[in-house]
């Protein structure tokens, strides 16, 4: 997401920062090509012009004319902009209702009934207990779908097979949801081609029966200046509360999430990251800002790594690693745990000062992802013995893993030296504990440049 904008932007400002004062010249020269990175990234026009106007008007106003780091001023003023475009602030759902009510609403193939799994994910390990409802009675499958969905995620779905009053299933899925002790009740409402007046009338009846907390729009974030059309229709007919973009994975231009809230004026609340039914996050405008200028976003990887990091684990492993007993069937525990961290591709795009483009991140992350996987291919060749005592591998058995992994011989010794240099390098951090105090986690972080190092 954003990856053709952020490259764009960063080299207007690497471009400005050569000059030593930012001069009306210069400054108007950063601003065609700042509005022209943001048409080819699919921004509306009037987003554009309002943008950069903004621009203008602040950086005129802050005398950065007459500033002594051009490139600096025009990185805040830049950021603050973007900030105040993509919403200014995290808005949290609304869940005060007994139960909170969220209608989920979209066009059919907008991941909506996905995006409902993926919430009642979130919501799940945030301590509530979501019930899905089945409101999607005319798309084929869709109940099923989402049936399918929740077996996956182990949550409870309402449905009534062969009933057709929607207003009907959200009733009974209210007293079922009271009864029950569900305290969150997520409808999956049904989708269309295009924005049709039956599809509304059924949706408004709902509204104004149930009156639901949350209203929340799903837009396919690769649909581009459609989607800001779907959201006007959707809100003046609906008043949204807030929007949920999928796809911010797949699409490099952008421009939709730009576009969406300044037009709405409604805010993103979430955002879906990736095809696993955990991968959908709040939506931090300020951290969104930050990546776009390259800037990294270290408070989203933190907390991702906190998600993802058994901490149990993490103690047994540094356990491990203090009396050099670090064995390949640990280091297969590591790798499993840094793939639920993400791709590298979406790490090193979370990691400031890398500055690397899109194409370099691609290339890095495919390599690397190749790489890992050939590393598990050659462990996996091993005996439960030999992984769990990498002492005993003598030349017959690496050339049976070799053999067996169809990795040359040459390939598998580094393989061997890398692992042994990274458990003594891990040893030796260990032994540094008692000068520098408790590392905690750290260890745990030292651990991973380590497997970088054995890759």
């Amino acid at each position: 997401m954003f990856d053709n904008l952020s490259e764009k932007l960063q080299e207007i400002i690497r471009h400005t920062s050569g000059n030593d004062a930012l001069t009306q010249e210069n400054m108007q020269d950063a601003l065609r090509e700042i509005r022209r990175a943001l048409l080819e990234a699919d921004v509306n026009l009037r987003v554009v012009k309002a943008f950069i106007s903004n621009i203008k008007d602040r950086a005129e106003g802050e005398h950065v004319l007459q500033g002594v780091n051009p490139a600096q001023q025009l990185v805040k003023i830049v950021h603050d902009e973007l900030v105040k475009l993509l919403g200014n602030e995290l808005k949290p759902l609304n869940l005060t209702g007994h139960p909170s009510v969220i209608m989920m609403l979209g066009l059919q193939g907008s991941g909506k009934t996905t995006s409902s799994a993926k919430l009642a994910v979130k919501l799940k390990k945030e301590g509530k207990n979501p019930l899905l409802v089945a409101c999607d009675v005319y798309r084929p499958a869709a109940v099923k779908q989402l049936q399918t969905l929740g077996n996956q995620t182990n949550t409870v779905v309402y449905a009534e097979e062969g009933v057709t009053d929607v207003q009907s299933i959200v009733r009974h899925s209210l007293d079922y949801a009271k009864e029950n002790g569900f305290n969150v009740v997520i409808l999956d409402t049904a989708g269309r081609l295009q924005i049709d007046t039956n599809m509304m009338a059924e949706l408004l009846l709902i509204d104004r029966i149930f009156s639901p907390q949350e209203k929340l729009l799903v837009i396919d974030a690769m649909t581009g200046q459609e989607a800001v059309n779907v959201a006007e229709n959707f809100d003046a007919q609906l008043n949204l509360t807030g929007l949920v973009l999928t796809k911010l994975d797949g699409d490099s231009r952008g421009g939709s999430a730009l576009s969406v809230v300044y037009c709405t004026k409604k805010p993103i609340k979430l955002t879906g990251t990736g095809e696993k039914l955990n991968a959908l996050e709040d939506f931090y405008p300020e951290r969104m800002a930050t990546r776009i200028l390259g800037m990294g976003d270290v408070v989203s990887l933190v907390e991702r790594a906190q998600e993802v990091f058994d901490e149990e684990e993490a103690r047994k492993l540094e356990k491990k690693m203090q009396k050099a007993e670090f064995t390949f069937d640990d280091f297969l525990t590591m790798q499993k745990q840094m793939k639920m961290f993400g791709s590298i591709d979406q790490i090193l795009g979370m990691l400031p000062g890398m500055n690397l483009k899109k194409e370099d991140r691609d290339l890095i992350s495919h390599e690397g992802g190749k790489q890992m996987k050939r590393i598990e291919v050659f462990i996996q060749s091993m005996t439960p013995e030999e992984r769990s005592n990498p002492q005993i591998l003598n030349s017959s058995r690496k050339k049976r893993i070799a053999d067996g992994s169809g990795i040359p011989l040459h390939d598998i010794n580094i393989y061997i030296k890398q692992f042994e240099q990274m458990r003594t390098m891990m040893k030796n951090m260990n032994k540094m504990k008692g000068k520098f105090g408790k590392m905690g986690g750290f260890g745990i972080q030292k651990a991973m440049q380590a497997m970088q190092k054995f890759k």
